[in-house]
C-alpha cells in the first residue's frame, strides 16, 4: 500500500493530543475519516487536523468507508468490545488503546474474533515503546542482569480534568487500576517475559472515589520464584506525578525514571545504561510517536504486532484477580 488509510472513533484528549497529532505528521498515513458521539466535535476536529470526513455513527462509518486498512479506537473503555468486533467484522485492523476491555471475559470474546476474522489486533501500550524501556528489555533479553528475580512498578497521578468517565465503574470496569495499574502490570511482565502467576494478593483504597478505587498496591508471586510488586494512585499525596519500574537480577539491576543499568564490574558496581539527556516529556511523545509508527508498520505487513491481544487477556485475567482479592481481603491462587 502506498499510504496506511486510517479512521480515528472517539476524539476526546488522547485523541486530540497525541493519536491525530502524531499520525498526521506520518508520510505513510492518510486520516480518512474521525468519529465521535458529539457530531459539533467530529467536524471540528476533521476541520483542525483537515481530515475530509466525519460521523457521529461508528456503524455508519465502518458502511461507507470501506477502503480503511485501520481503525484507532479512542473511545472509554465500556465501547471497545463492540467497536473493536465490528471493525475486525468488517474487516479493519485494529488498534484499541489500553485497556483493552473492562473484563476478561470481554478480553476473551474480542480475542475470538479476532482469531475467527484473521485480523490484527494491537493494545496501546506506550510505555513498552519508550526509548529508555526498550533499551532496558534488549538487556534483560540479553541475559545481562542475570535472571531476574523481583520486579516493582507503580504511578502515581492525579485525576485530570475530563476524566469524569474514568471514576464511573459501568464506563471504566474499575477505578486506578484500570487506568494507570495495568501500564505497569503491562510494563514489568513484558520486563519478566510473561512469568506464569501463582498468586495475587491486593489492596485497594478508595478515598476519594466512590464508585471505583483510587489507590491499589498488588503483589504477585510466579510459578517461577519471581516476585512483582505494583502500586498505582489518584490520590497518594505527592509535589509531582511519577513513575518508575525497577527490575533486579542476579547479575544486576535495571531502573527507568531515573535511566540506570547497573552491574557489578571488576568488584565494583557500574551504571552501563548509555547516556541520554531526554526529558520525561520527550520520552513520552516518543513512546507514543514509536507505537503508532510500529502500529502503520504492521498495517503495512513490516513486522507482527507488539503488544497482542493474546496478551491483554492475560493482563485481565491478572486485573479480574486482582479485584477478587481486594474484595476478599486475602490471596488469591491461579488455578492451572
Amino acid at each position: 500500500m502506498e499510504k496506511a488509510r486510517i479512521g480515528i472513533v472517539g476524539l476526546g484528549s488522547i485523541a486530540q493530543t497525541i493519536h491525530l497529532p502524531v499520525l498526521s505528521r506520518f508520510s505513510d498515513v492518510e486520516i480518512v475519516a474521525v468519529c465521535d458521539a458529539d457530531r459539533a466535535k467530529a467536524q471540528y476536529v476533521a476541520d483542525k487536523f483537515k481530515v475530509r470526513r466525519y460521523y457521529n455513527s461508528f456503524e455508519k462509518m465502518l458502511i461507507v468507508e470501506q477502503d480503511l486498512d485501520g481503525i484507532d479506537i479512542c473511545t472509554p473503555t465500556k465501547f471497545h468490545k463492540e467497536m473493536a468486533i465490528a471493525a475486525m467484522e468488517a474487516k479493519r485492523n485494529v488498534l484499541v488503546e489500553k485497556p483493552l476491555s473492562r473484563t476478561a471475559k470481554e478480553a476473551e470474546e474480542i480475542a475470538v474474533a479476532a482469531k475467527k476474522m484473521h485480523m490484527k489486533l494491537m493494545v496501546g501500550m506506550n510505555n513498552r515503546f519508550r526509548p529508555d524501556s526498550m533499551i532496558l528489555k534488549s538487556f534483560v533479553e540479553d541475559n545481562a542482569l542475570g535472571k531476574i528475580f523481583y520486579a516493582k512498578a507503580g504511578w502515581f497521578r492525579k485525576l485530570s480534568e475530563g476524566s469524569n468517565w474514568f471514576t464511573k465503574k459501568a464506563e471504566s470496569g474499575g477505578g486506578v487500576v484500570l487506568d494507570l495499574g495495568i501500564v505497569m502490570f503491562d510494563l514489568a511482565f513484558w520486563m519478566m517475559g510473561y512469568p506464569e502467576v501463582k498468586e495475587v494478593m491486593a489492596t485497594n483504597y478508595s478515598h476519594h472515589t466512590k464508585d471505583v478505587e483510587d489507590s491499589s498496591i498488588v503483589f504477585l508471586k510466579m510459578k517461577n520464584g519471581s516476585i512483582m510488586s505494583i502500586e498505582s494512585s489518584w490520590s497518594f499525596e505527592s509535589t509531582s506525578d511519577f513513575f518508575y519500574c525497577d527490575c533486579f537480577g542476579t547479575e544486576g539491576s535495571g531502573s527507568l525514571n531515573p535511566f540506570r543499568i547497573i552491574k557489578r564490574m571488576h568488584d565494583n558496581l557500574v551504571n552501563v545504561a548509555p547516556v541520554s539527556n531526554e526529558t520525561p516529556q520527550t520520552l513520552y511523545r516518543k513512546s507514543y510517536e514509536n507505537e503508532l509508527k510500529h502500529w502503520i508498520g504492521s498495517l503495512r505487513g513490516l513486522h507482527p504486532v507488539i503488544s497482542t491481544c493474546e496478551e491483554a487477556v492475560h493482563r485481565m485475567k491478572i486485573v479480574d484477580l486482582i479485584y477478587k482479592s481486594a474484595k476478599r481481603g486475602k490471596a488469591i491462587t491461579v488455578q492451572s
